[in-house]
């Protein structure tokens, strides 16, 4: 409990009345002789109906307040959280209201003033905007209680328990479902490559058109029809998709609000999205993680929801990325071929470690390494050197990504294809280069 400014104005009020006074019989200065009972009284009065004030207040009851919070949240967006005010006052009241979040959440218009009305709930809102993905707990309320003269404040504490998941950010990727997929993925930046071969999968037997090719004539129908009848392909909708996804601590690197970590989670959550609308399977493995994950490839539009369900509260590590071990665990797990997408930050420190390790998954998969790079490398090779120290920076950028550009020929004279994208491009990209890996029947 604490003095309202009321009472502190009226308290500020009497002592500079009495200092007044106090000053006055110090210089001899004449005052009437009923201004001192009369400032005794009115400052015993005041006293009086802060003791009456204060007991009134902690007889006042407290209000019960419910917390309507959205099951999940997306990472780096503005959400509301509602807040419903049941109270038994019989007097018009406004009360102040402080909901405790977790750090992880930035948050406007808290705290809130409510105004209470008898006979009527209230309700009120605020917005709030997780800055990590995760499993949060919102623990309780904080109320500001006036008491009934007004002269004090009570802080009381209700608890009013609730959580909420943060997931990666797919309002977008939701709302691709009422517009066409190809328009959509367009407007990310996604080109699709013309096909330059037939698909791999038979689908079905029908007339000899103009611009068929003699491969494609079937001999048996033909001869049976006595007519051209030829064999129509289409991509094949059965093949599996396997992310290798570093966890450790190359991927803790922060380009703007979100970290590496969380743009290749998006970019593997985008890929796979394309890829399940195209009759693909998708799974996932990662390393370097506190518990390495795996699941398994599953066709069916369900299978993001696994994803996203196993990934939503997965974190970047200080551990380093033991690329020999995540290679042969996930050979020991996944027996039919497919295409794995290794999601890492290469390094110029990576050296034929990782080459060796690359080079056995692919001897049983398609391989795709990715590689994110920083933006501050681009910034700062493009940045004019007009002194010393930007002269060494520029010289030092360069000769990093020599190194990088060095580990990636490596790596492709291994027939090892590498994708090197900056952070915010990743998935635009990697959706590019698997749907022509899928029109060229690469896959």
């Amino acid at each position: 409990m604490k003095p309202s400014r009321t009472l502190l104005a009226l308290l500020a009020g009497l002592f500079f009345l009495g200092l007044v006074l106090g000053t006055c019989s110090a210089l001899g200065v004449a005052v009437p002789r009923s201004v001192t009972p009369i400032y005794w009284g009115l400052l015993l009065v005041l006293l009086g109906l802060a003791l009456v004030d204060a007991l009134g207040l902690r007889q006042r009851p407290t209000p019960r307040i419910e917390r309507h919070l959205p099951g999940n949240m997306p990472l780096g967006r503005w959400s509301d959280v509602r807040l419903t005010v049941h109270h038994g006052f019989e007097r018009p009241l406004s009360i102040e209201v402080f909901d405790h979040l977790p750090g992880e959440m930035a948050f406007e218009h808290l705290p809130l003033q409510v105004e209470l009305h008898p006979g009527e709930q209230t309700q009120v809102s605020y917005r709030v905007r997780a800055l990590q993905r995760g499993h949060f707990h919102f623990p309780r309320v904080e109320i500001s209680l006036p008491s009934p003269m007004g002269l004090w404040s009570a802080r009381r504490l209700l608890e009013v328990a609730g959580e909420t998941r943060v997931y990666p950010d797919f309002a977008r990727l939701y709302g691709a479902q009422l517009m066409a997929v190809d328009d959509w993925l367009s407007q990310l930046g996604v080109r699709q490559q013309q096909r330059r071969g037939l698909g791999q999968a038979f689908h079905q037997l029908r007339e000899f058109r103009d611009g068929d090719t003699l491969r494609q004539i079937d001999w048996k129908a033909t001869a049976r029809k006595r007519m051209p009848i030829a064999r129509e392909y289409q991509d094949e909708r059965d093949q599996q998709i396997i992310f290798l996804l570093d966890c450790g601590r190359r991927m803790r690197s922060q380009d703007g609000e979100l970290s590496h970590f969380d743009h290749a989670l998006n970019a593997c959550l985008l890929l796979s999205y394309v890829a399940l609308r195209q009759g693909d399977a998708v799974g996932l493995a990662t390393f370097a993680s506190e518990q390495p994950r795996f699941l398994p490839a599953v066709k069916g539009q369900a299978q993001l929801n696994v994803l996203l369900n196993a990934l939503y509260d997965l974190r970047s590590t200080q551990q380093p990325a033991d690329f020999s071990a995540a290679v042969a665990n996930l050979l020991s797990r996944q027996r039919r071929r497919a295409l794995v997408v290794l999601v890492t930050n290469l390094r110029d420190e990576d050296d034929q470690t990782l080459v060796s390790a690359v080079k056995r998954l692919s001897q049983q998969h398609r391989v795709l390494v990715t590689s994110l790079r920083e933006e501050v490398l681009d910034t700062l090779r493009q940045n004019p050197v007009q002194d010393l120290a930007s002269a060494l920076d520029y010289c030092g950028t360069l000769d990093y990504l020599n190194a990088r550009a060095s580990l990636h020929d490596r790596l492709l004279a291994n027939n090892v294809p590498v994708l090197d994208a900056r952070p915010s491009e990743l998935g635009p990209q990697l959706v590019s280069r698997y749907l022509a890996w899928k029109k060229a029947g690469v896959l």
